[in-house]
């Protein structure tokens, strides 16, 4: 037996109902998703999870540094921290559980057999001081590296110590500036063009250089407006950053055009790369006029995401910016790898170093195990699934919901703006919260800025068809459910996850910047 409910869906008789949020759990847990205080709300401030032995001294030699305190940190057994991170990991979604469609940002699986490697010895457990010689296959490793990103952008330099896609922008504007200086003509070009849809980092960055940032139009049709571009460039522009595919998922048709005004007025052609997952093995940045592009391993080559660690954004360089490259780099001998790094002799023309060191070794072994598992056949297929996979999003969805750009094909995103949810009551962001019940994370919201509440959605090339349909089947209820008026479905989304909706003015306005101790507890807060 079953039933349908307003908007003609099938439930059955032992499915919760949707207003089960009503009738919490005496515990707080739900299901098999486990309850708990934070780890600093325990009651485990006088044990620990080992046995010790006594220490021998008293450390009275320790003086005034010995610890009148506390340590401040709740003892767990082995059982304790185990399910604490494992519950922890459940109330977090993670690309190892579904799809992750932010836009803009290509969260793709990440491939076990890249974190193989770079846990191999010789990879993992060498030291960046240690001499050259005892690390040739760690420098030639790098130097294969190299060889790809070049090949593959059709660019004769790369810098590969920038650590992530802004600290990669740093790189190319400070080879930019270092090419002007060494004309002479840095004084009178104090100025970078930007489009209007361009990631926020590259006006940033050009501000923190020092250099002065005009917005570039969009057309209607969501590219640069050429015509725009023309009227602002001259002798006081130094570079323009164009995104290529851009931020709302379009190639730049124009792209010759815009490099042949760029380099007519003297100035450079920064691309940022963050969307070269779209277009790698098809099309060479190089063969477009691009001077300086940055590459996000993260994004086109699958090595690990956010979470603050470790990452790396390698800068490729047209012939005309190369000397300025950063220093280190790997040079091959004919008798073995050395690094490139005295300013004084071989690096003299380098702006300088970006950091300390030769760049995250890690994410060289991740990226380059990704390119060579799948050769230069395999790496044109990631283009060609990428915008695959998003067009048939795309086309799933735009009978319910309106595309920002209907006309033509997108690249590796689908756009869409908030047109279809006008008269419902329902915005972006409650649409957005409705997606974490269904068991989704959110797409990107609200951004790029110049589409109105804007839903970018990015499946990426890793996610199969079958994931594709059960994201779509899960988007194309919601947006019948928001036609139908199920306004409280959305409104007050979340109901199923560990934690409801933030109540974000009051977030914004009385942060709690300080975690204080439970009440009745000895531990000072920090």
């Amino acid at each position: 037996m079953s039933t349908t409910n307003t908007v003609g869906r099938p439930t059955t008789p032992n499915a919760l109902p949707d207003n089960d949020y009503k009738h919490p759990t005496l515990t707080g847990a739900r299901g098999l998703l486990q309850d708990e205080a934070l780890i600093f709300e325990g009651d485990g401030w006088n044990k620990t999870g080992v046995d010790l032995p006594k220490p021998a001294t008293d450390g009275s030699d320790l003086g005034d540094l010995v610890r009148k305190d506390p340590i401040g940190l709740p003892g767990l057994s082995e059982p304790e921290a185990m399910r604490h991170y494992v519950r922890l990991s459940q109330k977090n979604h993670a690309i190892d559980l579904a799809i992750y469609p932010l836009g803009s940002c290509t969260m793709k699986h990440n491939p076990r057999l890249n974190e193989k490697m770079a846990r191999l010895p010789g990879f993992s457990d060498i030291h960046p001081l240690q001499p050259q010689s005892t690390v040739q296959g760690a420098l030639e490793l790098m130097d294969n590296l190299a060889h790809w990103l070049t090949t593959l952008t059709g660019m004769p330099a790369v810098a590969l110590s920038p650590k992530a896609g802004a600290h990669g922008e740093l790189c190319g504007l400070m080879a930019i500036r270092a090419a002007h200086e060494a004309k002479g003509e840095h004084e009178q070009r104090r100025k970078v063009l930007v489009p209007t849809s361009a990631h926020g980092t590259n006006p940033a960055t050009a501000a923190f250089v020092g250099y002065s940032v005009v917005e570039v139009a969009q057309t209607d049709d969501g590219r640069v407006d050429v015509a725009d571009l023309a009227a602002k460039l001259g002798p006081d522009v130094a570079a323009i950053m164009v995104t290529n595919p851009n931020t709302c998922g379009l190639f730049e048709r124009d792209i010759l055009e815009i490099s042949r005004l760029t380099h007519e007025a003297g100035a450079y052609f920064y691309c940022d790369g963050a969307n070269f997952n779209a277009i790698v093995g098809r099309v060479r940045p190089g063969d477009l006029g691009v001077d300086a592009m940055h590459i996000n391993l993260h994004k086109t080559f699958s090595t690990p995401h956010g979470g603050g660690g470790p990452g790396a954004g390698p800068v490729v360089l047209s012939e005309a910016l190369a000397p300025f490259a950063p220093a280190p780099w790997v040079v091959n001998t004919g008798d073995g790898y050395k690094l490139v790094e005295r300013e004084e002799d071989e690096a003299k023309d380098a702006f300088g170093r970006l950091c300390a060191f030769q760049g995250q070794m890690g994410m060289y072994v991740r990226a380059l195990s990704y390119m060579m598992s799948h050769g230069s056949d395999g790496l044109r297929q990631v283009a060609e699934d990428a915008v695959l996979n998003a067009n048939y999003i795309k086309a799933r969805l735009e009978d319910l919901m309106s595309p920002a750009f209907p006309e033509g094909p997108c690249m590796h995103e689908a756009l869409f703006d908030d047109e279809w949810l006008k008269g419902t009551d329902i915005t972006t962001l409650d649409f957005a919260k409705a997606m974490i019940d269904e068991g989704f994370h959110p797409m990107t919201m609200y951004f790029p800025l110049v589409v109105h509440g804007a839903m970018l959605i990015e499946p990426t090339e890793t996610e199969s068809k079958a994931e594709l349909d059960r994201f779509i089947h899960a988007m194309r209820l919601l947006a019948e459910a928001a036609k139908a008026g199920e306004v409280e479905r959305f409104k007050g989304a979340p109901f199923h996850a560990p934690l409801r909706r933030l109540d974000e003015t009051r977030a914004a306005r009385s942060p709690r910047l300080r975690w204080s101790a439970p009440q009745g507890s000895n531990i000072a807060a920090e």
